[in-house]
């Protein structure tokens, strides 16, 4: 039975099908540039918040925020191309803690700082998950993986500083994640444009 051929009608349907993947992949390629766009300005934020010292809090309040909204924008375009309806409820947490970060950024950041370690534990288990959820994918999901233990790690280091030690941190957590996402989009931004030239 599975050496016989297809019927026309099967045949035409999987054509369809395949040329309609070809479209939607086409489609996406075409907006490499969105992933370029959102890279640079990872990048630059990435800059200002790592040049800010914690006199700067409420502008660090502020970043911190637009980086959070920014991200959310991020997971939620993931949620739409078909990723899933997990990547939407995290979305929906990153535009909450953005809009609070912006509207009370100075209390936001004290808050931010005195519960820096639960907020990385959050960050390595959000990171662990989405690493095990792309294992089907292959690649370098692994990374995501390693990266997610080592906040762990660095989650339980942070819970026992004192708060001033705890605010630097967050200046630089938040300008090195700015800058892993930059790298990370820019560097997506190419892969999905030689899709579209074709390699």
């Amino acid at each position: 039975m599975s050496s016989q051929a297809l019927s026309p009608d099967a045949a035409r349907s999987s054509q369809g099908r395949r040329a309609a993947a070809t479209v939607d992949a086409r489609q996406v390629a075409n907006l490499w540039w969105l992933w370029l766009v959102t890279g640079i300005a990872w990048i630059i934020a990435a800059l200002v918040v790592l040049q800010f010292d914690a006199a700067s809090i409420k502008t660090i309040g502020v970043i911190v925020g637009c980086m959070f909204i920014f991200a959310g924008v991020q997971q939620l375009t993931l949620a739409l191309i078909g990723r899933g309806w997990l990547w939407a409820v995290v979305a929906g947490f990153f535009w909450i803690a953005g809009v609070v970060c912006i509207v009370n950024p100075e209390e936001t950041f004290a808050g931010l700082a005195d519960t820096l370690g639960f907020l990385f534990a959050i960050v390595g288990i959000w990171w662990t998950v989405e690493a095990v959820i792309s294992q089907s994918e292959g690649g370098l999901w692994w990374i995501g993986l390693i990266a997610g233990i080592l906040m762990f790690i660095i989650a339980f280091w942070v819970a026992g500083q004192f708060f001033i030690e705890k605010a630097y941190t967050l200046l630089v957590f938040a300008g090195m994640w700015a800058l892993m996402k930059g790298v990370s989009d820019i560097v997506r931004a190419f892969a999905v444009r030689s899709l579209r030239t074709g390699g």
